[in-house]
């Protein structure tokens, strides 16, 4: 067993900063209160979720009220869609998406259309990349709702969210965008955006597991999802994780405080690893070669399985994936792979490698040099 792991699997999820574990510890001991109850503890937990919220609505500039604590990424994501297609029943039934979409967009999107709804998929091109027009041509009178992701999970492509954005405000077409991985990595600003609803996940930037946002413009009308109190104005029943959304919004603050100084020497990284990978024969880059998050490296290899990279790496102390953690275990191409038209002699053979803030010049070296070796040894062995 090696005696560390070189992590490159930050789109999977990411480690809580000790930072944040120090806001969050007074409302896991001494600070426990229930937000809702109207003695001196309760008050003190009301005013740790008021600050948060404050804290995000600055960060993403947004009103306060127009964000919303939830339990995780998918549950914003589910909430916004389905809170949204269930309140605008009587205008229509008609939901635009696209095929790359995670599966918390588009397992919603079927869920949906057991109740009647119809989905448009939108094409993508090879870089997985959604055209404004298709957007545009694809808006009926029966259409409640858009939802494109802000920045693809696996591939890494970035989608021209504003152009979008500005189609759909035009056209009074809620839009719906899966930021999750964006979050920490990209700009957040929703007006410049026009996006009408947002969904973060705090993991994705070092805040805390079971802890999402979700972002829905005012005037926006969505259907709460789950039954309960009258938490986060009513759009999320369940006593609110004070601890955790302490620990979101603290983790945003220092994700975009330290995005100037981060970004470009990760992005650095990723262009060295980028090219030291692609030297491998019958290797190519997946996703688009310059909009894309500026932490991820995916690839594609010709005549071996991505699995089989997988357990080699893992042996030698890499943690890295073939693509979606929510997918992993299954055998099939990644849909996002089938979308951009790779051949299954190609998508079989996936690799994401995704980067953070603690990686190094000498793990990305480790990695160029051990890979090739694992490539040409898997196609000796045909696996």
């Amino acid at each position: 067993m090696p005696e560390r792991v070189i992590y490159f699997d930050h789109a999977a999820t990411t480690a809580l900063d000790p930072r944040v574990l120090d806001a969050m510890l007074p409302y896991l001991t001494t600070e426990y209160g229930n937000a809702s109850s109207i003695y001196t503890m309760g008050r003190h937990a009301m005013q740790a979720i008021d600050h948060a919220r404050e804290q995000v609505a600055s960060l993403i500039h947004c009103r306060p009220s127009e964000v919303a604590f939830v339990g995780c990424g998918s549950e914003s994501d589910n909430l916004a869609i389905k809170g949204m297609a269930f309140a605008s029943q009587k205008k229509g039934n008609h939901i635009i998406t696209t095929p790359i979409e995670h599966h918390a967009v588009s397992h919603t999107c079927n869920y949906l259309e057991r109740f009647g709804f119809n989905t448009t998929y939108l094409p993508v091109d090879e870089f997985g990349r959604v055209d404004p027009e298709d957007v545009a041509r694809s808006i009926t009178d029966q259409t409640v709702l858009v939802s494109v992701m802000y920045a693809n999970n696996e591939i890494g492509t970035i989608e021209p969210i504003a152009e979008i954005g500005r189609i759909c405000r035009a056209r009074k077409v809620p839009f719906h965008v899966d930021a999750v991985q964006a979050g920490g990595a990209l700009p957040l600003d929703v007006t410049e955006l026009k996006v009408d609803l947002l969904s973060l996940s705090a993991h994705k930037f070092h805040g805390p597991k079971g802890m999402g946002i979700l972002y829905v413009r005012q005037g926006m009308r969505i259907l709460p999802q789950l039954q309960g109190g009258s938490q986060e104005r009513g759009r999320r029943a369940g006593t609110e994780n004070i601890a955790g959304i302490v620990g979101t919004a603290t983790a945003l603050k220092l994700a975009y405080e330290e995005m100037p100084q981060k970004t470009p020497r990760i992005q650095a990284l990723r262009d060295r690893l980028i090219e030291g990978i692609l030297q491998i024969p019958r290797s190519r880059l997946t996703g688009h070669p310059t909009d894309r998050l500026p932490n991820n490296a995916s690839f594609a290899f010709e005549g071996v399985e991505g699995e089989s990279i997988l357990l080699n790496l893992d042996m030698l102390g890499v943690a890295a994936s073939t693509g979606s953690a929510c997918t992993s275990g299954s055998v099939d191409p990644s849909h996002v792979l089938i979308a951009i038209g790779l051949p299954p002699e190609w998508s079989h053979g996936s690799l994401r490698l995704t980067l953070g803030k603690n990686n190094t010049e000498e793990e990305v070296d480790t990695i160029i040099s051990v890979l090739p070796g694992i490539i040409e040894r898997l196609r000796g062995l045909g696996i």
